[in-house]
């Protein structure tokens, strides 16, 4: 899919544009440095800086606020922005371009940006990141292990082939308790990488060093998401989420270092709010811990964020009108919608299938009718997931169980990092780490929990 609100606003500009002769060295390394900086600033949601260096036709059609205005587009198409790389210095078109990678949640488009001969930029463009072969930029290298924390490779058995993961494991012979980690929405990686920050990376590193070990894996949607967008509209939460969570389960309780009677699941955001249902379709789990877990429907949550965002990001009201009217109309178009017969068409970009496949899941209600042990928690500085409107319905709905804690981190953000001060989007590309008395309170809860012995029992295939 292309971003047709980006071509369209630039089009003319595209076609107008005579073709530039080859660059020297000085003038591609500026016209990449130039690139870098325009989305760097889109990433921070400076958007009165970000097309300080185009010339003068780019300038008139893309100011401040029509800028920010696709910017907001995009993701409303692509899903968040997540991150992006360096520039490449690629032909193209009869002319020579800076090409980066820029990865949203849901599909990674790349961004092509052109200078003139004084230096200006003159085309930006965003294409599919698949129409120009352009591989993911090398990862920088890790922070080192814990003394005695070992990591290997482990893929997750799914229906289009591995899910590549990493199992990382405490110091010692083990047998140790283990968490599977399951992420939010979107193509997400094994580490849940956004912008710079790897949340499961840091919890999967904190968790070993305080003796647990655990199990992440590549997202399905991130692996074969190509082939899961294209197959028939049958896709569902269960083909994104539950299914890969269970075989991975599955998978952990397997390893000779694990042990089976203690496997406990970790979702955040999406992850989370299907943690029940994971918890209700194998019993050989101990418990569950839900990281900022939405307890109201998706599109709740989304109307929620239409409004708060579009505000703060400038979108006028007859823009955030809008996108609340488009979340009424998917409402009211899912109320009447057979299961059997989903409506044609997609909303958000994804299969109608898949939206009806959340439709009837009550996540808090599932909860309530589970027997193991749940640990819910949440950043106060989260403007993802409501602190106010979610966290409080599963106090309230769980309240006076025995087996259920709740902590609340005022001043951490939907990542469980410091929350940024802009309450955007643009606070995710500061790079972070998961709080460090979040992955205690995790450990000494999962090493408070009984065995499950008789469950896992019965619940082994």
């Amino acid at each position: 899919m292309i971003t047709r609100f980006l071509l369209a606003s630039c089009a003319g500009l595209l076609l107008a544009t005579p073709l530039a002769a080859t660059a020297d060295s000085a003038a591609a390394a500026a016209c990449q440095a130039h690139s870098t900086a325009l989305l760097d600033a889109l990433a921070r949601g400076d958007y009165a800086h970000a097309g300080k260096d185009f010339d003068a036709d780019v300038s008139r059609a893309l100011g401040a606020d029509r800028l920010h205005q696709v910017w907001e587009q995009v993701q409303a198409q692509m899903g968040a922005y997540q991150s992006h790389g360096a520039p490449a210095w690629r032909a193209m078109a009869g002319r020579e371009l800076a090409v980066t990678r820029v990865v949203f949640a849901r599909q990674p488009l790349a961004a092509l940006v052109g200078c003139d001969a004084e230096g200006g930029i003159d085309t930006f463009r965003l294409i599919p990141a698949a129409a120009v072969a352009l591989a993911p930029a090398a990862e920088a290298p890790g922070p080192a292990l814990p003394a005695g924390v070992r990591e290997q490779p482990l893929a997750v058995p799914s229906p289009l082939g591995p899910l590549p993961g990493t199992l990382t494991l405490p110091a010692g012979a083990g047998p140790f308790p283990a968490m599977l980690l399951v992420a939010g929405s979107g193509p997400s990686d094994r580490d849940e990488t956004i912008g710079p920050n790897k949340p499961f990376r840091d919890l999967a590193q904190g968790l070993a060093a305080e003796g647990i070990a655990s199990l992440r894996y590549d997202k399905r949607t991130h692996v074969y998401g190509k082939a899961m967008m294209e197959r028939p509209a049958d896709l569902s939460i269960d083909d994104e989420v539950t299914d890969d969570a269970l075989s991975a389960v599955r998978l952990l309780a397997a390893q000779p270092a694990i042990d089976p009677h203690r496997l406990f699941v970790l979702g955040h955001s999406l992850g989370a709010m299907m943690a029940p249902r994971i918890g209700q379709r194998d019993a050989r789990l101990a418990g569950l811990v839900l990281l900022a877990a939405p307890a109201r429907p998706l599109l709740d949550v989304s109307a929620e964020q239409a409004r708060e965002q579009g505000a703060r990001h400038g979108l006028d009201e007859a823009q955030i009108v809008g996108r609340a009217q488009a979340i009424v109309a998917e409402r009211k178009l899912l109320a009447g919608a057979d299961p059997r017969h989903p409506p044609p068409g997609r909303f958000g970009g994804v299969p109608q299938h898949y939206w009806l496949s959340l439709r009837d899941y009550r996540q808090v209600e599932v909860a309530q009718g589970l027997s193991m042990p749940l640990l819910v928690l949440q950043g106060g500085g989260d403007f993802q997931v409501s602190p106010a409107q979610d966290f409080a319905r599963w106090k309230q709905a769980l309240a006076g169980r025995t087996r259920v804690s709740f902590h609340l981190y005022p001043g951490l953000s939907h990542l469980f990092m410091p929350a940024g001060g802009t309450q955007t989007l643009a606070d995710y590309a500061v790079p972070g780490h998961v709080d460090a008395g979040v992955i205690r309170d995790i450990a000494a809860w999962t090493k408070a929990q009984p065995f499950v012995a008789k469950q896992v029992a019965q619940a082994r295939p």
